[in-house]
């Protein structure tokens, strides 16, 4: 499967055309978007028109730009868009987590009552969870020096066990991969990566 995941667009229409120019190329299976895609949910409307018009799933949180009605809403008007914030999606043995909205929180109470949620239904998925704040302790966290990633991402991520991780938010760490015991934690900035799993 290849996944073409994006996050920090805020409404820039110059790399949102070159995300939906390559997410239409025929090895891409679906879209990733970690949040932040409007800048305060300016242009959110445009946005998600375009991602729609790839004409694949495009699984999509809400940022600390957006809230989370605005990717509620996008699923129902949207054929192709899907809400994964607070929820779970499955493509073959792949189990999509997303949460998403935060800012800079070192902790989050919320999370914790959804990652015990999903702990409790896992069965034999593979997991790729989507966050938009990064994890705290990882390269993916740091700014001037300072860790500023959330500790209950960490320990969610260190139960559940993801293959993968998807997040953003910190944009000086674009296109920085780390790796929490075996998971691998990959910020995809906002001109977007092509992930194969």
């Amino acid at each position: 499967m290849k996944i073409l995941a994006f996050v920090d667009l805020h409404g820039d229409t110059s790399f949102l055309k070159k995300i939906v120019k390559r997410a239409q190329k025929d090895d891409i299976d679906l879209v990733v978007c970690a949040g932040d895609f409007s800048v305060f949910e300016t242009g959110a409307g445009y946005v998600l028109k375009q991602l729609n018009s790839i004409g694949k799933p495009v699984l999509l949180i809400p940022g600390n730009h957006e809230v989370p009605e605005t990717t509620k809403m996008a699923e129902k008007e949207f054929e192709n868009i899907i809400d994964l914030h607070e929820k779970s999606w499955q493509k073959d043995n792949y189990l999509f987590l997303g949460y998403g909205t935060g800012g800079f929180a070192k902790t989050d109470p919320r999370f914790r009552k959804v990652a015990r949620e999903w702990r409790r239904k896992l069965k034999d998925e593979k997991i790729i969870m989507v966050l938009h704040g990064p994890p705290h302790g990882t390269k993916l966290d740091e700014v001037m020096g300072e860790q500023v990633g959330n500790k209950d991402f960490t320990m969610g991520i260190k139960r559940l066990i993801p293959k993968l991780v998807i997040c953003g938010h910190i944009h000086e760490n674009a296109g920085k991969i780390d790796f929490i015991g075996k998971t691998q934690v990959i910020n995809p900035g906002y001109e977007g990566m092509v992930i194969e799993i």
